[in-house]
């Protein structure tokens, strides 16, 4: 039993001052694998005077102090990468590969980026006799999910950090365990006591807590829209500032000139990486009427051929959704998918044959979807892809922003031109133009539902600064 009962403030590992412990279950195989102790507004009250009176000096250091705290934060974190990948295999499912090529790698790469922005961010610009500068915005509270884990949290901490902010950090209850690494691993680079900070809980205590303490100045959540309106609401009295990268429910948009095979198994094998658990999957194809059966059969068969099963086992491609009650969720959505008239072509209700344990989900297609289904409109977060048939392009982008949600977009086409000109008409934050990659520099963010505010690089650095105006600086 993995016990992690203490929080880290100020710099030490401290008792929670009302002891509550909650269980953490390894999705694979559905056992208590490790006990976390939850928060409360007190633990918070003391996280934030930790990081106000930390704000006072370390707001102050130089750019030079905090990229030589950046590199060294850096150099820990790429020695101690396998075990950031094993906490969150272990916590929620991810498969050995994903685990460390690309949950625990993202660390690296976002760390690695907030090192590039402060090394090269403009904090100052002259506007006639005025200086027009970037200050660090105070302190922060950040909250993060358990579908990318490391992912978001150094998303969140190392521009913070490279702002000059100092902040407490909310991770996911449900996988608790690599933020806990990640708080060892920021001790040992010699991040100063204070400036951050490490409260485990829920929602409704500590995540509540923060949102509302009014020495937070600013609040940084990704999760579900629903819990962000919530974090939204409860900052609202104190007026801080509030970032959220929120839902999704992305088309895939397939011109005609597209190459099917190629952009059909993309997308579908995109649809399935992470169990589907990312909020920027390509959940919605939409692909031209008269090639929808032969887009179902593509589809189909990426799914019989994605292994499901044990994260811990070679050739694993998909893991378990992270919880019962995701999984409970994703079954009862199927069905409705089913209810509702779509044509199951893959999948379906139940376990995959062959695990009679573990939280896991059928790889599942869905063909003949009209946009109205309820699968076509809730952000679904498990390997379940709906295919949606258009008549011509103005109303294949029509549909795909018939969403409330904006975050990502992608479009296949044989035409360069024709895709840039379909991706500046669809109304997300991001548009990915035949299977291009994300850019670890480029902004992270969406439209709409789907948050505001953007992360990564330099723009994830402007969220934690404020903007001030010196007039006479210059005689």
């Amino acid at each position: 039993m993995l016990e992690k009962l203490q929080f880290y403030i100020d710099g030490q590992w401290v008792d929670p001052i009302e002891p509550r412990s909650m269980d953490v279950v390894n999705p694979a195989t559905e056992e208590v694998y490790g006990q976390i102790s939850i928060g409360s507004a007190a633990d918070v009250d003391v996280a934030v005077a930790a990081a106000s009176h930390a704000f006072e000096t370390f707001s102050q250091t130089s750019r030079e102090e905090r990229i030589e705290l950046l590199q060294k934060i850096l150099d820990v974190y790429v020695r101690r990468a396998d075990e950031v990948a094993e906490a969150i295999m272990d916590e929620m499912g991810a498969p050995w590969g994903l685990a460390r090529h690309a949950q625990a790698a993202s660390g690296t790469q976002h760390i690695g980026a907030a090192l590039k922005a402060l090394k090269d961010y403009e904090f100052e610009e002259k506007i006639g006799t005025t200086i027009v500068v970037k200050e660090p915005i105070g302190v922060c509270g950040l909250i993060t999910p358990w579908n990318w884990p490391m992912n978001q949290i150094a998303v969140k901490v190392a521009p913070a950090l490279a702002a000059g902010c100092t902040m407490i950090l909310k991770p996911s209850e449900i996988a608790p365990f690599d933020a806990i690494l990640f708080a060892e691993i920021l001790h040992e680079a010699g991040v100063p006591a204070g400036v951050f900070n490490l409260v485990n809980g829920d929602g409704p205590g500590v995540g509540t807590a923060l949102s509302q303490h009014p020495d937070i100045a600013m609040m940084s959540f990704t999760g579900s829209t629903r819990a962000g309106i919530l974090v939204a609401q409860n900052a609202a009295p104190s007026v801080k500032r509030v970032a959220q990268e929120l839902g999704g429910k992305s088309a895939n948009l397939i011109l005609d000139d597209a190459d099917l095979e190629a952009a059909v198994a993309e997308g579908t094998a995109s649809m399935f990486e992470n169990t589907g658990q990312s909020c920027d999957a390509p959940s919605r194809m939409l692909v031209p009427k008269d090639k929808m059966d032969e887009a179902a059969a593509i589809a189909t068969r990426v799914a019989a051929e994605t292994a499901v099963g044990n994260p811990r086992e070679k050739g694993t491609r998909v893991g378990p959704v992270v919880s019962e009650l995701q999984w409970i969720k994703i079954q009862k959505l199927i069905q409705k998918g089913i209810d509702e008239g779509a044509t199951l072509a893959a999948g379906g209700t139940g376990r995959p044959d062959g695990l009679d344990k573990g939280y896991y989900v059928k790889p599942t297609v869905f063909a003949n979807v009209s946009n109205d289904m309820t699968i076509a409109r809730e952000e679904i977060f498990g390997p379940v892809l709906s295919i949606i048939p258009y008549e011509d392009e103005d109303e294949a982008i029509r549909i795909a922003n018939d969403t409330p949600y904006g975050l990502s977009g992608y479009v296949s086409s044989g035409d360069l031109e024709r895709a840039r000109r379909v991706a500046s008409r669809m109304r997300t934050g991001m548009v990915h133009i035949n299977g291009a990659n994300l850019e670890a520099m480029a902004p992270f963010g969406g439209y709409k539902q789907s948050g505001n505010g953007r992360e990564w690089g330099a723009h994830g650095m402007d969220e934690f600064l404020e903007v001030k105006s010196v007039y006479g600086y210059e005689k």
